[in-house]
C-alpha cells in the first residue's frame, strides 16, 4: 500500500490553484493545518466568550472570525478529500491493506464525529436554554427596576432642591418682609444677603445659594461652599429664568449630571431670582450611569437575541467542523501510521505466497508493535529464504537420486513398488503397472493392499515379520487373465522402527507354463514309448485268437468276437492317443513357404463338414490370399484342432439339452473369418458351444488341462506350440453377448526374406 501522505496523480492544471494542492498533499503541511486549526478554534472560544460585553468589538470581531474559520476549515476538508480519494479507489482495487485502511479511518471518524455530535448538541441546548435564562422576565424586570431605582434617585434630588429652592425663596421674602416693617431692605444690604444664603445653604446642604437680578444678570448675593472658595457656576441661561418665571421653577442638570439647580423668582420688585446648587454623590451617579448602559445593552441584545442565538450557533458549528476536521485529518494520519506497516506486510505476505522470498518491508525508526513485528516479518522471510535454499539443495539431490532410481527400475522387467510404512504407494516402476494391470503412478498415496486386494495376505505378513523378506507366489489379475507372480517383500529398517517397503515380482506364470510343457513333453515320450511296444502284439494276438477260435466256440461265438474286436478296437484308441503324445513330445520344425491362406482354410473346411454334416459352418473368406510364410501341414493341423474342439463344445451343448427361445435344441453353428490387422493375419473360429471355463483360462493352452470327458489336453497346446513356432499367437474369449468361443490364430505378415 502506498504511503497515506503521497502526491496525487498530476491531473490539475498548472496554477496557484495546483500549488495549494501540492501544499496539502505533504504530511508537514496538514498535520500544520491540523494545529492551526485547533488553535484557531480555542482562539475563537476565547474571543466570542466577551464579545458580547461589547456590541462594537462584538461587531468588528465576528466578521473576521468567520472568515478565518471558514478559510481554514475549507483547506482542511480539500486536504481531507486528496487523502480519502486515493485511499477509497485502492479500496475498489482491492489492494493490500485499503479494507483495513478504511475501517481505520471509519473508526477514527466515528471517535471524532460521536463525542462533537454529542458536545455540540449539549452546547447548543445550553446555549439557546442560556439565553432565555438571559433574556428572561425575572432578568428584565431586574434591570428595570435597577434602572427606574437609580432614575428615582435623581428625581427625588429634584423634588428636594426644589422644595429647597421654594424654602428659602419663601424664607428670603418673609426676612425682606420683617425688615421692610423696621425700615430695612434685605435685598439692598449685600452682607447680610449673602449671610443669611450662607446659613441657609449650609443647613439645607447645599454647595451653592445665589440670588442675581436676571435684567442685569448680576450677582446680588451668594452663600455656600462654592461661594465661599470662589469657584462659583455660571449664572443661569436667560432660557432657565424664563422658565422658572412660566412654570414657577426650573430644574436645570449639569452637563456631566454631577450637580443640580433649580431657579426660583423672588417675590420681590424688581424681580430678582434665587438660583440654588447641589451636588449629585459621584459614585451613586457612577452606578447610575452604569446601570444605564447596561440596560441599553441588554435591551440591544434583547432586540438581536434570534439574530445573535443563530450567529453564535453557526459560528460554534463552524468551529466544531473545523475541529471535526482536523480531528478527522489527524485521525487519517494516525490511521495511515497504522495501516500502511500492516498494508506493506500483507503484501509482502502475497509476495511471499507466491514464492517471492527476498522481499523486505522497511522498519520504521520508532520502537512500537507494528515496527517489532516489521522486524519480526524481516527475521522470519529471511529465515525462509534460507531453509528454502537448503529444502532446494536437498530437493535437488533426492531428485536426482529419484531420477536415477527411476532410470533404474524402468529398465528392470520386473515389478517394483516402494512403500511408506503405512503400506501406502510412493514409487512403482512401469513394469509394475504393466504385471499388475492397473495404473499405479496414479494411485500414489493410497495403500497397496487396497489398490491390489491379492497383495493383501503377503503385506500384512511383512508388516507382522519386518525384519524377514517374505516370499510368496500370488495369483492375481481377472479371471478371464489370472497371472501368477512371485512376490518379495522386504522393510528397510530405521532402527527399531519400519521405514517403508520395497515390493518387487515377477511374472512366473510363461515359466511355470514352460516347466509344465518341458516335463509333459518328457512323459509323453515315455509314456509313448512304453505304451506302443505292446500295443502291436496285443492287436496281433486278438486277430488271431478270433480268426482260429472263432470256429471252435459253439457256445457263444458271438460273445467271443465281439471281445476280440473290443480289443482290437482299444488297442488302435490307444494308439491313436500314444501317437498323439508323440506329436506333441516330438513336434517338428516348421518348413516355410508361401502359402494362400484362403485355399488351407477351405481344404480343411472340406474334411470337417463331411464329418460333421449336423454343423453349420459359415465362411468369411476372400477369394485369394493372403499369401504368408508358413507351413501348410501345421497350420491345417492347427486348423482343424480348434475346429475340432468347436464341434466337440457343440456336442456338449446338445447334451446339456440347451434351448432357444422357441423350445428347441439349438442348432450347431461355426463361423470362420479371416482379416488383416496392419502387419498380421487373424484367422477367427467361432462357436455357439458351451464356452470357455470360468477357472483355469489362462492354463487352457497348457499340455493335459482340459474339460472335455475324454480330451487329452494336448490340442490347443499343440496349437499353441505350432503358432510360437510361425512367431504368432492364439488368443480365447468369450463370444460376445451370446454363449461361444472364440478362438483367434494370429500369423505375421512376413517378406520374402523372413525366416
Amino acid at each position: 500500500m502506498k504511503n497515506f501522505f503521497r502526491k496525487a496523480p498530476d491531473v490539475r492544471p498548472r496554477s496557484r490553484l495546483h500549488w495549494v494542492f501540492r501544499s496539502l498533499e505533504r504530511k508537514s503541511v496538514a498535520l500544520t493545518l491540523a494545529a492551526l486549526a485547533l488553535g484557531l478554534g480555542f482562539a475563537t472560544f476565547v474571543v466570542l466568550s466577551g464579545g458580547m460585553s461589547s456590541g462594537h468589538y462584538y461587531s468588528i470581531i465576528e466578521p473576521l472570525v468567520v472568515v478565518l474559520n471558514s478559510l481554514v476549515l475549507c483547506l482542511l476538508l480539500v486536504a481531507i478529500v486528496i487523502r480519502v480519494g486515493p485511499m477509497l479507489s485502492e479500496q475498489r482495487k482491492g489492494l493490500a491493506g485499503a479494507r483495513l485502511h478504511v475501517r481505520l479511518v471509519t473508526l477514527f471518524g466515528i471517535v471524532a464525529v460521536a463525542p462533537t455530535v454529542v458536545v455540540g448538541a449539549f452546547a447548543a441546548l445550553f446555549f439557546h436554554y442560556g439565553i432565555q435564562i438571559w433574556f428572561s422576565d425575572r432578568v428584565n424586570t431586574a434591570l428595570r427596576e435597577a434602572l427606574e431605582a437609580s432614575r428615582g434617585y435623581l428625581s427625588e434630588h429634584n423634588a428636594n432642591i426644589r422644595t429647597d429652592a421654594f424654602s428659602m425663596s419663601n424664607y428670603i421674602t418673609s426676612a425682606q418682609n420683617e425688615l421692610a416693617a423696621s425700615g430695612m431692605n434685605l435685598l439692598q444690604d449685600h452682607d447680610a444677603l449673602a449671610q443669611m444664603l450662607d446659613s441657609q445653604a449650609t443647613i439645607r446642604g447645599l454647595t451653592e445659594a445665589v440670588v442675581y437680578d436676571p435684567i442685569t444678570n448680576k450677582v446680588r448675593a451668594a452663600g455656600g461652599l462654592m461661594s465661599r472658595t470662589g469657584y462659583m457656576q455660571d449664572l443661569p441661561p436667560p432660557a432657565a429664568t424664563t422658565m422658572a418665571r412660566t412654570n414657577d421653577i426650573a430644574i436645570l442638570d449639569s452637563p456631566d449630571e454631577r450637580t443640580v439647580r433649580a431657579v426660583v423668582e423672588l417675590s420681590q420688585t424688581p424681580a430678582l431670582m434665587l438660583v440654588i446648587t447641589r451636588l449629585v454623590d459621584p459614585t451613586i451617579l457612577e452606578h447610575m450611569h452604569r446601570t444605564e448602559m447596561v440596560v441599553a445593552d441588554y435591551n440591544r441584545l434583547n432586540a438581536n437575541k434570534a439574530k445573535i442565538q443563530l450567529t453564535f450557533v453557526m459560528i460554534f458549528a463552524l468551529v466544531a467542523l473545523l475541529v471535526l476536521a482536523a480531528a478527522a485529518l489527524i485521525g487519517l494520519a494516525l490511521a495511515n501510521q497504522i495501516a500502511r506497516p500492516l498494508g506493506l506486510l500483507i503484501l509482502a505476505a502475497r509476495r511471499i505466497s507466491e514464492g517471492d522470498l527476498g522481499v523486505h518491508v522497511p522498519e520504521a525508526d520508532r520502537d512500537d508493535e507494528v515496527t517489532s513485528l516489521s522486524r519480526a516479518f524481516n527475521r522470519m522471510t529471511e529465515q525462509l529464504a534460507s531453509q528454502r535454499s537448503e529444502l532446494m539443495a536437498a530437493y535437488g539431490q533426492i531428485n536426482e537420486r529419484r531420477r536415477f532410481t527411476e532410470a533404474v527400475l524402468s529398465g528392470v522387467s520386473a515389478g517394483v513398488i516402494g512403500l511408506d510404512r503405512e503400506q501406502h504407494i510412493e514409487l512403482p516402476n512401469r513394469a509394475a503397472s504393466v504385471l499388475l494391470q492397473t495404473d499405479l503412478m496414479d494411485a500414489k498415496g493410497t495403500p497397496l493392499a487396497q489398490r491390489v486386494p491379492d497383495f493383501a495376505d503377503i503385506l500384512a505378513e511383512a508388516k507382522a515379520a519386518p525384519d524377514q523378506v517374505i516370499t510368496k507366489e500370488v495369483q492375481t489379475g481377472p479371471v478371464a487373465n489370472r497371472r501368477m507372480l512371485l512376490v518379495r517383500i522386504g522393510a528397510e529398517m530405521q532402527g527399531a522402527v519400519t521405514g517403508g517397503y520395497v515390493v518387487t515380482f515377477d511374472d512366473i506364470t510363461a515359466l511355470q507354463s514352460a516347466q509344465r510343457k518341458a516335463a509333459w513333453a518328457d512323459v509323453a515320450r515315455r509314456i509313448a514309448h512304453e505304451i506302443k511296444n505292446p500295443l502291436t502284439p496285443i492287436q496281433l494276438a486278438a486277430e488271431r485268437l478270433k480268426r482260429r477260435f472263432l470256429r471252435e466256440i459253439t457256445s457263444d461265438p458271438e460273445t467271443f468276437a465281439q471281445c476280440a474286436d473290443t480289443i482290437v478296437r482299444q488297442v488302435g484308441d490307444i494308439g491313436r492317443m500314444v501317437d498323439e503324445f508323440s506329436a506333441f513330445a516330438r513336434m517338428p520344425q516348421p518348413v516355410m513357404t508361401k502359402e494362400d491362406l484362403s485355399r488351407i482354410v477351405r481344404e480343411v473346411l472340406v474334411l470337417q463338414r463331411n464329418a460333421h454334416p449336423e454343423i453349420t459352418y459359415t465362411v468369411n473368406l476372400p477369394d485369394r490370399g493372403p499369401v504368408v510364410r508358413c507351413d501348410r501341414r501345421l497350420i491345417s493341423q492347427a486348423l482343424i484342432n480348434l475346429l475340432q474342439n468347436a464341434a466337440d463344445a457343440i456336442a456338449m451343448t446338445a447334451k446339456q439339452g440347451d434351448v432357444g427361445q422357441d423350445g428347441a435344441n439349438v442348432a450347431g453353428a461355426i463361423w470362420i473369418g479371416l482379416q488383416e490387422e496392419k502387419d498380421e493375419v487373424e484367422i477367427s473360429v467361432t462357436d455357439n458351444g458351451v464356452g470357455l471355463p470360468i477357472d483355469d483360462r489362462q492354463r487352457l493352452t497348457e499340455p493335459y488341462v482340459t474339460h472335455k470327458a475324454k480330451g487329452t489336453g494336448l490340442g490347443l497346446a499343440i496349437v499353441k506350440k505350432i503358432m510360437e513356432d510361425h512367431g504368432g499367437a492364439v488368443r480365447l474369449q468369450d463370444r460376445a453377448e451370446e454363449t461361444g468361443t472364440v478362438a483367434i490364430l494370429i500369423l505375421p505378415m512376413k517378406d520374402d526374406h523372413g525366416s
